[in-house]
């Protein structure tokens, strides 16, 4: 009678375990089918991208208002690799993320860096690009030589930026400004006393602008890396977007366009 009870016992354990498996393969597999990602992409067509428009040499309007920039054209090279048509929609930086949690967009191509809050809200591509962080004052201050300088002054950037996060945290009183040229106008004419933007587009401004009332006193030791964001949960089309992206790293394409509009190749870590 033991041994009967015995391998009842055994039977019920081999069946509860099977039944778990089975649950978690199921689960598993619904988990894959629910990701559909990549299919509404598909299925419409086209890729909803956010990006600024004013942000040089990311994304900006040259003198025939066409919309250029190294942001512009991996967005577009990505939705072509994808088979689909790039739809590009303009916005203030302080909306695009939110356009991307409530679905306005699949993904923001806007030289978005990656941080550990954002991982925990958003999917990121795999980085397409390196840069690092300036500080940029008046070329008559003395005062601010270090970001630790930036204690009880004033800045300029836009609201939720990493740039503006980074003021704050080094005890700075951030004023909201939408644009990079806003941000340097303010400096120049004394309204706050710094800005923090990325290198790429500090040097770009003074060499587009020929500005020499300003100058870079700090510069962040850390890499910054741009990648593309995403709704959590889009692993088929984080993929697909890895796969565009490596296959414009290796014919070439990525490198040529960071030469391009930087000036060099920014594409490697």
């Amino acid at each position: 009678m033991k041994k009967l009870v015995s391998v009842s016992v055994a039977a019920l354990m081999a069946l509860s375990l099977s039944a778990c498996g089975s649950s978690a393969a199921s689960s598993a597999s619904t988990a894959a089918a629910a990701d559909d990602s990549l299919q509404k992409v598909k299925d419409a067509g086209e890729l909803r991208i956010g990006l600024e428009g004013d942000w040089q040499p990311f994304s900006y309007h040259d003198e025939n208002d066409n919309l250029v920039g190294y942001d512009v054209e991996v967005a577009q090279n990505v939705a072509r690799r994808l088979g689909v048509k790039a739809d590009i929609t303009e916005g203030a930086w302080d909306g695009l993320l939110t356009g991307l949690s409530t679905g306005v967009y699949d993904v923001v191509v806007n030289g978005v860096d990656v941080t550990g809050k954002r991982e925990k809200t958003f999917d990121f591509s795999d980085p397409y690009a390196y840069d690092h962080i300036d500080l940029v004052v008046r070329k008559d201050n003395d005062t601010i030589k270090t970001f630790e300088d930036l204690k009880g002054s004033t800045t300029a950037n836009s609201t939720g930026s990493t740039y503006a996060q980074m003021g704050e945290d080094y005890g700075a009183k951030v004023s909201n400004v939408p644009t990079l040229a806003e941000t340097m106008t303010l400096v120049l004419n004394g309204t706050v006393q710094a800005t923090i933007n990325a290198d790429t587009s500090v040097q770009d401004y003074l060499n587009t602008t020929g500005e020499t009332n300003l100058k870079v006193v700090d510069q962040s030791d850390d890499v910054t890396e741009y990648a593309i964001p995403m709704k959590k949960g889009s692993d088929t089309l984080r993929k697909a977007i890895n796969d565009a992206l490596q296959d414009m790293r290796d014919d070439g394409t990525l490198k040529s366009l960071s030469e391009k509009y930087f000036g060099a190749d920014l594409t490697e870590a």
